[in-house]
């Protein structure tokens, strides 16, 4: 795609003499028009276009066909843009004038790879079946803007810090941020540091030569080299140490590994996330987490939302924990409504995992198919009126109050999402309706049901 014509007309006649269907486009609209039909394996664009330039052309395309190739074509004057490219997802760049032989000998390789990923399609599927986008369970506001955020930073190479307190399934939000990228056919790593003791640490992931030290009786590959090609997960990174975080910082920046013992470096693709369950700011403030690691991994934040911010997916949540728990076992279980509302009213101070933990128990010890309320050993909880000072609403027990229906906490739930979705959209009911996942129709009678408005509609019934 070029929008100068002679440039266009001459690299298309290159390349279908090279035996490619080749289909030209004039414009960005145009272009995007074309992949919308499908079919396309490479996108061949020139950087500098007016009206749309070949970066924002880049994002849109990737967003229409996220497993394309791209190559930018690009003057030797702007070779930075072009490497920017690449960082947003493009598979190489080609600078002019360029020899009719490169052009060829890229296309083929960025054809090769894309080839190499049909080829692989079924494993990937199967990846993203276990670990995509289906396996963060529930539809709240608070997870939609999550997935829709790791979406969005997916099909780039940023490094993504990962934020979220135990138990809320920072991990599983890795795994789907590997299976959403062009990296999904390449290994996902997943490394603890807190389960590893600091000598080790450094070996587990640079790896280590034969006699570097007590116990290397041969050379071992490292989790960077492991993961090249694909992700590597950094799970509690705030528990190394400074003279730790010094080397990691040193890999990050240079894409480079030397192994415990050894003098030379070794080249790695690898694309890093990084999760903590501290304040990592303030670790920084405490000189206990190197800043400018800090900056090097804070490129882009994913933030997993507590439990106890998006209690209308705990049916949901329970629900799949229950059917695969069902799946292990000879006699399956139901949740009652009961049980369903009792979990509701709890704020789960150890989120996801204390209420997958609470189903694998009552699952196994209750007496009936049916599990109860009194299945759960758990004391029901309502919120405070007046919110904690890190902001969040704080949670206190509360064991004389009435416990509500279960029509009424999903009323209370439906209402929080709509009216959240509201404040995001104003009277944009239509954006409000697909942001939701419902009906337009739908939206209209919950609202009224509801006694909802959109911000900025009073006094119309």
């Amino acid at each position: 795609m070029d929008d100068q014509r002679n440039m266009r007309a001459t690299t298309a006649l290159l390349l279908r003499a090279a035996g490619h269907t080749v289909s030209e486009a004039a414009t960005g609209e145009e272009a995007l028009g074309l992949l919308a039909g499908g079919g396309v394996d490479l996108l061949l664009t020139d950087l500098k276009m007016e009206p749309m330039d070949g970066l924002t052309l880049l994002k849109r395309a990737l967003e229409v066909a996220p497993r394309l190739q791209v190559i930018l074509m690009t003057a030797f004057g702007s070779i930075e843009s072009a490497v920017e490219a690449m960082r947003l997802g493009a598979y190489d760049y080609v600078t002019k004038p360029f020899k009719e032989s490169e052009v060829r000998y890229r296309v083929e390789r960025a054809l090769e790879r894309a080839g190499l990923l049909s080829a692989v399609n079924m494993f990937s599927g199967e990846f993203n079946q276990r670990h995509g986008l289906s396996a963060l369970v529930g539809s709240s506001p608070a997870m939609l803007e999550l997935k829709t955020r790791l979406v969005r930073v997916a099909q780039s190479d940023a490094t993504v810090l990962i934020q979220g307190e135990s138990g809320t399934g920072k991990e599983l939000v890795a795994r789907a941020l590997h299976a959403q990228s062009r990296r999904s056919t390449k290994p996902f790593v997943p490394v603890n540091c807190a389960a590893i003791s600091e000598t080790l640490l450094e070996s587990e992931l640079f790896g280590h030569a034969k006699g570097a030290f007590t116990g290397a009786v041969k050379t071992r590959r490292g989790l960077f080299e492991e993961a090249d090609g694909g992700t590597l997960f950094i799970d509690e990174v705030t528990e190394t140490s400074p003279a730790f975080q010094s080397k990691l910082l040193r890999t990050l920046q240079e894409g480079e590994v030397r192994r415990v013992g050894e003098s030379t470096s070794l080249r790695v693709d690898v694309r890093t996330a990084a999760a903590t369950n501290r304040d990592i700011e303030l670790e920084v403030q405490e000189k206990r987490f190197r800043q400018d690691l800090y900056y090097r991994l804070n490129v882009v934040t994913l933030r997993v939302p507590p439990l106890r911010e998006r209690l209308e997916d705990v049916p949901a949540l329970a629900k799949h924990f229950l059917e695969r728990s069902n799946a292990r076992s000879p006699r399956p279980r139901q949740l009652s409504a009961s049980a369903v509302a009792h979990l509701m009213g709890y704020a789960f101070p150890g989120n996801v995992r204390e209420l997958e933990n609470l189903i694998e128990q009552a699952a196994a010890l209750a007496e009936g198919d049916e599990l109860q309320a009194e299945d759960f050993p758990i004391r029901p909880q309502t919120k405070a009126a007046a919110p904690a000072g890190n902001g969040h609403v704080s949670l206190v027990e509360s064991p004389g109050a009435r416990i509500p229906t279960l029509a009424e906490m999903v009323d209370e739930a439906e209402r929080r999402a709509i009216a959240q979705s509201l404040e995001r959209n104003g009277t944009d009911l239509a954006r409000v309706a697909e942001e939701l996942g419902i009906s337009s129709t739908t939206l209209w009678r919950k609202m009224k049901r509801l006694n909802l408005r959109p911000p900025g509609d009073v006094g119309r019934e």
